[in-house]
């Protein structure tokens, strides 16, 4: 192992060590422990895997911190990978000298606006694990290929300046990336971010993913998977707290590619077991095809608690959209689907969605869709209707409960029919509105 203080680091917070700690990294053994102390640098370390071999980075139990003072990764591990995850694509010497770099037990502050924490680029097997990062720009970046990266047990918190991402997939090809029981949060752009990076076999769990917002701006997204320009399939988010507050067109989770025929650039994904609240849209599914939502509970979302455009083949079942009276913030609520096909609304509570006006939409709003199941489902007090369908073609709608038991009732109808075709009914129970005769069993 090679300690830095032996290479001439000071750990002052003052002096500059950049030289040292570039130092330790090229001549050092391999194990770099950089010892409690502030560590200043003003231009970023490369470990070069290649050159230097495989190399781990501890901070000897988080006693250590780098502050970043110039622009750029503090952190740049770089090695050669240029195959796929199979291990027959895996090059003689990426085994010798380059898998499974490791940075562990440190902090790095960013000091300047342009300050990254870690980069990592063309690795195999990189882990990172018990690392801090705080007022970066970008906390994790990856870029052009990775395969197999581990990230865990990290804190990614408080980026810098408007665009700050915690975890950003930039313009990378990407297969098998954990990235599990992490706190990141407090980024004004987005918590993690997918963008122009074709992924396989992203799974986030465990995580707590929270206030990376910015209430001035657009856009802003806790998950972020932008597949407009790639594509982004195989995914899971599960177990995770995921919560910000009101942005305009923000989202907690946001799912989006570009539009194809089929739907097809982003999918195969399953997005279970998470606590999803306080945003405009709670979960916003756009071009998507092969989703299953399940076990989740919402709330207080200012527009949609569920938001699908243009999607194929989604399943959203036994989920809790309940609006938690104890909870402020502006609130509309329920399921709106546009444009869609093949879609299965199942074992949902919906309770008091705002959603609508007297003349239209609903709790749940569909439009301009085919191929609907709406079963199972208990919507409790909407505050219009629980249910508009508008040009909706061959739809099941059965086995429902309405029910509008506020001391000053508002809903209008139970369910509002547009146009649309082959519409079947069977087994709801439904309250009457203010303006429909028919009270159950329709």
């Amino acid at each position: 192992m090679a300690h830095v203080k032996g290479f001439g680091a000071v750990g002052d917070g003052k002096t500059d060590d950049t030289a040292e700690l570039q130092h330790a990294i090229d001549d050092g053994e391999r194990l770099i422990i950089i010892p409690a102390g502030t560590y200043r640098i003003t231009k970023p370390l490369r470990v070069d895997l290649d050159k230097v071999g495989f190399t781990g980075i501890s901070g000897d139990g988080g006693t250590a911190t780098i502050v970043m003072d110039g622009p750029g990764p503090a952190l740049r591990l770089v090695g050669t990978h240029g195959g796929t995850a199979d291990p027959g694509s895996v090059k003689p010497n990426v085994w010798q000298s380059q898998r499974m770099p490791t940075v562990s037990g440190i902090e790095i502050v960013g000091n300047h606006p342009e300050a990254i924490g870690i980069q990592l680029e063309r690795t195999m097997q990189a882990t990172l694990t018990g690392v801090l990062i705080r007022k970066c720009k970008i906390g994790i970046h990856l870029i052009a290929r990775n395969r197999n990266p581990i990230i865990s047990n990290c804190h990614i918190y408080d980026g810098a300046g408007k665009v700050a991402i915690g975890i950003y997939l930039d313009g990378c090809d990407l297969h098998q990336i954990n990235i599990i029981g992490c706190h990141i949060s407090y980024h004004r752009h987005a918590g993690i971010k997918l963008q122009r990076s074709s992924v396989r076999n992203l799974q986030i769990t465990g995580c707590d993913i929270e206030y990376n917002f910015d209430a001035k701006e657009t856009d802003c997204a806790d998950v972020w998977i932008d597949a407009r320009e790639a594509e982004v399939r195989e995914a899971t988010i599960s177990s995770c707290t995921i919560q910000a507050k009101y942005s305009p067109a923000g989202a907690n989770i946001r799912i989006e590619a570009a539009p194809t025929a089929q739907s097809t650039k982003a999918g195969l994904w399953t997005i279970s077991g998470n606590i999803i609240t306080n945003q405009t849209h709670n979960l916003l599914l756009r071009n998507c095809r092969g989703v299953t939502v399940t076990g989740n509970t919402f709330g207080t979302a200012a527009e949609r608690s569920v938001l699908i455009e243009r999607c194929r083949n989604l399943v959203i079942g036994s989920n809790n959209l309940d609006y938690n009276p104890d909870y402020k913030g502006p609130r509309i609520d329920g399921v709106l689907v546009k444009d869609s096909a093949g879609i299965n609304l199942h074992g949902l509570i919906i309770e008091s969605s705002q959603a609508g006006t007297a003349k239209a939409d609903g709790a749940i709003g569909i439009f301009n869709s085919s191929d609907i199941t709406v079963a199972n489902c208990q919507i409790l007090n909407p505050k219009h209707r629980a249910l508009h369908l508008d040009n909706v073609h061959h739809a099941v709608i059965s086995a429902n409960l309405v029910r509008d038991h506020g001391r000053a009732p508002t809903m209008q109808e139970a369910v509002l029919v547009n146009g649309g075709d082959n519409l079947e009914f069977s087994g709801n129970l439904f309250d009457k509105g203010k303006r429909e005769k028919m009270t159950k069993n329709q």
